[in-house]
């Protein structure tokens, strides 16, 4: 039983999406979700964030939206290849382009449009499942470190065996970088408290309920920080089969 338990937690081999209809679909899921997109440039060590704003299957475009920093919209219209990354709950949907992108602001903001990727890479690794805490549930957690003038305090929105969702009051984007390592992380897990440094992977304020979105990979994690969290990703797993199961 436990090797049966054990296969069906491995990582899976990553599958190459060729037709429009796959790429799009799953890109959609991007689209939908809200997923923060990290773009980097061939021989450029800086990491950008984005979204995408639009996917039209019919037309074979995409459009995303403003880079963070705003100095990847230099590096789009000169036409240097890069590459693109995102998560959607758990699955690891990536691509690459050489394509030139234009601006467009004919929806009244600003965007980039592009055609359609000719691949995407869709890798479901399931030993860093992603799961997402109930909203009577969420754990608080602060981050802070010598880079902070003080601690800032947060909700756990999701986890995995790698990093994990927060969220904040208000707009706190101007306190935070992206790419910065925080070396005190704190979350009240129902067995008691985890420490670990994190890398800040994604920032996003949502003005309409003025709460900011901020995503973290876990760094240098010790033994006893990841046995932590993978209790608590299992035990996050088991409960949601539990509840999909009552559903059934």
């Amino acid at each position: 039983m436990s090797n049966a338990l054990n296969a069906e937690d491995a990582p899976q081999p990553p599958k190459v999406l060729a037709t429009p209809l796959e790429i799009s679909g799953n890109l959609r899921q991007l689209q939908d979700s809200h997923d923060p997109l990290i773009i980097t440039f061939h021989e450029r060590n800086q990491r950008f964030q984005t979204y995408l704003v639009d996917v039209n299957r019919e037309e074979g475009t995409i459009a995303f939206d403003e880079m963070i920093p705003r100095d990847g919209e230099r590096y789009l219209m000169a036409g240097e290849s890069f590459k693109v990354e995102g998560f959607h709950e758990g699955v690891r949907i990536a691509w690459g382009s050489s394509a030139q992108f234009t601006i467009d602001e004919s929806g009244g903001s600003r965007c980039y449009r592009g055609p359609l990727p000719d691949e995407v890479v869709y890798h479901q690794r399931r030993n860093a499942f992603r799961a997402a805490l109930k909203l009577a549930q969420l754990v608080d957690v602060d981050l802070d470190g010598e880079k902070l003038k003080a601690p800032i305090r947060g909700k756990l929105l999701d986890i995995s065996a790698t990093g994990c969702k927060l969220r904040f009051d208000g707009d706190i984007t101007d306190r935070l970088q992206l790419g910065q390592v925080y070396d005190r992380f704190a979350a009240d897990l129902p067995f008691g408290k985890m420490t670990a440094p994190v890398e800040l992977r994604y920032l996003h304020f949502e003005e309409k309920i003025s709460t900011t979105f901020a995503g973290i990979r876990f760094h240098n994690m010790t033994g006893l920080v990841q046995r932590q969290v993978e209790r608590f990703v299992y035990q996050l797993q088991r409960e949601a089969r539990r509840f999909d199961k009552d559903d059934l």
